[in-house]
């Protein structure tokens, strides 16, 4: 199956990295290498691009994509928030920009066997990296009630939470739930009639919530966000795409704490913290697709784009 996936505020997050030829540029979210490829054509011989992706499928896929750019290029396959390791051991201390898109690949989504979405049967898979060792069905089928419906709710903000946790736990009961198609049954089954007729899928919520689950998603990013403006270079920038409130809290709040650290209560005439900011807003409200993307990508609808630049 070829890698597709189509980039989502393309020009608006390489555009904002204002990129140097001759610079150091990181894609933490390689997918099917559609951001890599602008930003690769913006870079001369001398530049470095560094493409890490979870998924080795992935790193394949774009490496035959990205091979025509006359730049220097590395791939890894790791998680984005190792990527002081990875710089480490590329005996690189400082980056020029970086980007960042959250949303699951559409090959991902598209490709049954992964698990991802909730359209097709497959096995309970929902593993970025299909080598590790956890996914969707362990959740499933050993976290406690308490703990699914936690995560529903929390991750999926699904207010069902409690009652597809309850039915989730039944239907185990009877024997292990091994796919996608058990588990969509068993929501659409626990989601009283008059709610599954308003709204998305009655299963999105609860797929959503429980991928970020078995890819730690939110605390990969928390990290993530951190050491990603720690290795910026001075008027280095990052550029990250989110899909859902949870993750552009996490993006939005660890950017403000960069750009305003001040820890001085509200009526003091002058800081005292002595915290100075580390660097500055290049957007101001987040960006979002324009009507003509959205008409040719709906899965953009819920995308938005912060930049922030080191100081």
């Amino acid at each position: 199956m070829d890698f597709k996936h189509t980039s989502v505020l393309l020009n608006e997050t390489v555009d904002g990295l204002n990129i140097k030829g001759g610079g150091v540029y990181v894609d933490g979210t390689l997918g099917g290498g559609g951001h890599a490829s602008l930003l690769c054509s913006r870079l001369d011989k001398d530049g470095l691009f560094i493409g890490i992706d979870r998924d080795r499928d992935a790193i394949n896929a774009a490496s035959g994509v990205l091979e025509n750019y006359g730049c220097r290029k590395t791939f890894v396959q790791s998680n984005y928030s190792d990527i002081k390791n990875i710089l480490a051991e590329m005996e690189i201390e400082r980056i020029d920009g970086a980007m960042l898109d959250l949303g699951v690949s559409s090959f991902q989504l598209d490709n049954p066997e992964r698990g991802f979405s909730y359209m097709q049967d497959a096995p309970l898979d929902m593993r970025m990296n299909q080598e590790d060792g956890f996914s969707a069905e362990d959740v499933v089928n050993d976290y406690s009630k308490e703990e699914l419906a936690r995560i529903i709710r929390e991750y999926g903000e699904e207010r069902w939470a409690a009652r597809i946790a309850d039915f989730v736990v039944r239907a185990r009961g009877k024997g292990r739930i091994i796919s996608t198609g058990q588990l969509v049954d068993i929501i659409k089954a626990a989601v009283p009639a008059a709610a599954r007729r308003d709204g998305p899928h009655p299963a999105k919520r609860t797929f959503q919530a429980i991928r970020i689950e078995v890819n730690d998603e939110l605390g990969q990013l928390r990290k993530a966000v951190e050491d990603f403006i720690d290795v910026l270079a001075p008027k280095g920038r990052l550029s990250i795409i989110t899909f859902h409130s949870l993750e552009d809290r996490i993006v939005k709040e660890a950017f403000a704490a960069r750009i305003n650290p001040c820890t001085c209560p509200p009526g003091l005439p002058v800081c005292v913290c002595g915290k100075k900011p580390e660097a500055k807003k290049v957007t101001g409200k987040p960006l979002t697709a324009s009507n003509e993307e959205l008409e040719e990508n709906p899965r953009a609808r819920s995308a938005k784009l912060r930049i922030i630049e080191k100081i």
